[in-house]
């Protein structure tokens, strides 16, 4: 069984490796260069100005708006949104009541229609994001929006918020945007996980009175651990990257989104500004180096702070 063991991992590894290195590697590598420069994307001409660019971007206080922002983002909406869909779950598989008819008094199961529940949950992530935000921009409009007609229709035509179009609420409106987003997505990964775990667990420690709450911090929780641990990591990458941008780019005013005084400007949304917009290539990659920094910074903390010893069942 040893012989050719190698050449046999090798011939299916070199093609995935090649590729990997070619899309993803060597573009990073590009971009680092590229940050050492003066380009701005359209001419082929450039020359090298060392570390001018990283200097300049230490001084640009936008820089520092759009890094507080993508921090802002990468810290809560993983907790919010994990925390959601953990709720969620374990409602929707172990928060039925006791089933008594000719089974255990301390058996447990899910709500009743759980699985509608996981459709209705995960419809959003069927959605297109740009689709998602569009809606959404639609539903904040001052004037004729969906939110303040319902607060019309209540008797609260007093509170009428600007919404997107206020410096201190429009960060947040995005934020709501991008949990109802993707809050389905791990509801029905957390769900997955909890299908697993063996419900004699379960209906052991309701048998020795303990309540929900004690089973979903001593049980569930500790047995989906590195699930929310990769749903942590791919949720800050997702906060981070392509989501925030997309979102804030579409629901957000100004020229190019960001707005209103860059009250909601990410990181992405300012690499893309400043190559597309300013024709400031070389700047925009310096700005992707930081944002590759932080993003690997992001997901090492994670992994280490949540590193526990491996439960299995």
């Amino acid at each position: 069984m040893q012989h050719g063991k190698y050449r046999f991992i090798v011939g299916f590894l070199a093609m995935p490796l090649a590729l990997y290195a070619l899309f993803v590697i060597w573009p990073f590598i590009q971009s680092i260069y590229y940050s050492f420069t003066d380009w701005t994307g359209l001419s082929p001409d450039f020359k090298m100005v060392g570390f001018d660019n990283f200097s300049r971007m230490l001084e640009d206080d936008i820089f520092w708006k759009s890094l507080q922002h993508s921090l802002t983002f990468a810290l809560l909406l993983p907790l919010v949104t994990l925390s959601l869909a953990l709720f969620f779950a374990f409602m929707l598989n172990v928060g039925g009541r006791h089933r008594r008819n000719g089974k255990a008094a301390g058996a447990v199961s899910g709500v009743r229609g759980s699985s509608f529940y996981k459709i209705v949950y995960f419809f959003p992530q069927v959605l297109s994001i740009a689709i998602v935000a569009l809606l959404f921009q639609f539903a904040y409009n001052p004037n004729s929006g969906a939110i303040n007609s319902a607060l019309n229709a209540v008797g609260l035509d007093s509170i009428q918020p600007v919404w997107l179009g206020d410096p201190d609420l429009a960060l947040w409106c995005v934020m709501a945007v991008l949990i109802w987003s993707t809050v389905g997505f791990f509801v029905v990964l957390f769900s997955a996980g909890m299908a697993s775990i063996p419900n004699d667990f379960y209906e052991a420690a309701l048998l020795d009175g303990a309540s929900r709450i004690t089973t979903f911090f001593k049980i569930t929780l500790p047995l989906l651990w590195d699930t929310v641990q990769s749903g942590w990591v791919y949720m800050g990458i997702l906060a981070l990257g392509a989501e925030s941008f997309a979102v804030v780019q579409i629901m957000t005013v100004g020229p190019n989104g960001g707005g209103p005084d860059y009250s909601t400007i990410v990181m992405p949304l300012y690499v893309y500004q400043k190559a597309f917009r300013d024709g400031q290539a070389a700047y925009a990659t310096t700005i992707g180096v930081a944002l590759l920094i932080v993003t690997l910074l992001f997901a090492a903390v994670v992994m280490r702070l949540g590193r526990r010893e491996r439960l299995e069942y």
